[in-house]
């Protein structure tokens, strides 16, 4: 019997490692992750969700995604790589300007895959687990956040596989961080994690406000892409989570905190999907 993979194994598959070429010659790497959004009936949009700031001003793009063995487990170390020219053109951007987050259809790219008999192993994350008012003001406050991607564009390029890193959330997801639909993590977030899925991932024991429950818990809280930096004159400035590592002039010391867009921004894409 084929064993099944664990939840923490599936959503090692649930993320891509974008890289970007810009008409400057430079390069720079961020983070995606599969999300299917639904449609009437049982008609499902399938699609990769980053930062606008990844991959703005993109001439190419590509990642790479884990093929499907025969028993429709990964087929580790078999991999494709997918790239694109005219990059940028190929996201749609979230209706609101303010909000940095974009989405790429890959109905086109799955159906390629599996008429060429290479269909890709993945996992996407969905609606229903974006968790609702009454389940965030259950949250004790303090819970431990899962951030899945590629710091420093740092991945297991042999299994195509990313980095899991822990922290903890450092302001109440039922409040809005200053006012916007977002919330602070207290975690590393390195260049490169721009556009990383931040979730609940619970397996045993875990309190809320109201129990101690017993089971397990998987939520998706939303997508990282800022964070609150130190200059070396003291000042603090808030910048979004850079793709590209490069010498600057004044050096920035993160704060080890993380500025997150709340998943339930992600249903705004319906009305873009909705034609």
């Amino acid at each position: 019997m084929t064993q099944q993979l664990s939840t923490v194994e599936q959503l090692g598959y649930s993320t891509v490692r974008i890289e970007c070429d810009f008409p400057d010659g430079s390069r720079g790497t961020g983070t995606g992750f599969f999300f299917s959004f639904a449609r009437e009936g049982n008609m499902q949009v399938p699609a990769i969700i980053t930062n606008k700031h990844v991959i703005k001003g993109a001439s190419t793009g590509r990642f790479t995604v884990t093929l499907s063995g025969s028993d429709g487990r990964p087929d580790y170390g078999n991999n494709r790589l997918c790239e694109f020219d005219g990059f940028e053109a190929m996201w749609k951007s979230h209706p609101d300007p303010d909000v940095d987050l974009c989405a790429m259809p890959i109905a086109p790219l799955l159906r390629m895959a599996d008429s060429r008999g290479d269909p890709l192993f993945y996992r996407h994350l969905e609606e229903g687990l974006i968790p609702s008012d009454t389940e965030m003001d259950d949250f004790v406050g303090l819970e431990e956040i899962t951030m899945i991607g590629y710091p420093n564009g740092l991945w297991d390029e042999k299994n195509n596989l990313p980095i899991f890193r822990r922290g903890v959330l450092a302001s109440h997801l039922a409040r809005d961080w200053n006012g916007k639909k977002e919330f602070l993590i207290d975690a590393a977030c390195f260049p490169g994690s721009s556009g990383s899925p931040v979730l609940l991932v619970n397996e045993g024991a875990f309190q809320t406000r109201t129990a101690l429950r017993i089971g397990s818990r998987l939520k998706l809280l939303g997508v990282l892409y800022a964070g609150p930096q130190h200059t070396v004159t003291g000042e603090i400035e808030i910048v979004n989570v850079p793709i590209h590592q490069k010498p600057i002039a004044v050096a920035g010391i993160p704060n080890n905190l993380g500025i997150v867009i709340k998943a339930h921004r992600i249903r705004d894409f319906e009305s873009v999907f909705s034609n």
